[in-house]
């Protein structure tokens, strides 16, 4: 979630935001589901685990776009974006 925020808001700043809309609407659905997974695991939700797997697909779209891009926040945000896939695909299993 926090590197997905820090992302977004770089892509904000770099001179080409046409070029990062869908890194930056990937960025802000991965943070917007990051933490709905975090509250639906702390209050026990008994759709955790499809709201984990849900939160696993979006990561790895995100981390998949940001991969894309040559940025230090793209590259680093791709990374953290994978490990939490595979982190709530293991939550989910």
């Amino acid at each position: 979630m926090e590197a997905c925020n820090h992302c977004f808001d770089a892509c904000l700043h770099e001179s080409d935001v046409k070029m990062m809309a869908e890194c930056i609407r990937l960025d802000r659905e991965c943070a917007d589901i990051c933490a709905f997974a975090v509250k639906a695991m702390q209050t026990n939700s008994p759709f955790a685990k499809q709201i984990c797997e849900l939160c696993a697909d979006i990561c790895e779209a995100c981390g998949n776009e940001c991969k894309k891009h040559d940025h230090e926040h793209c590259q680093k945000c791709a990374e953290a974006c994978f490990r939490c896939a595979e982190a709530c695909r293991k939550m989910a299993a």
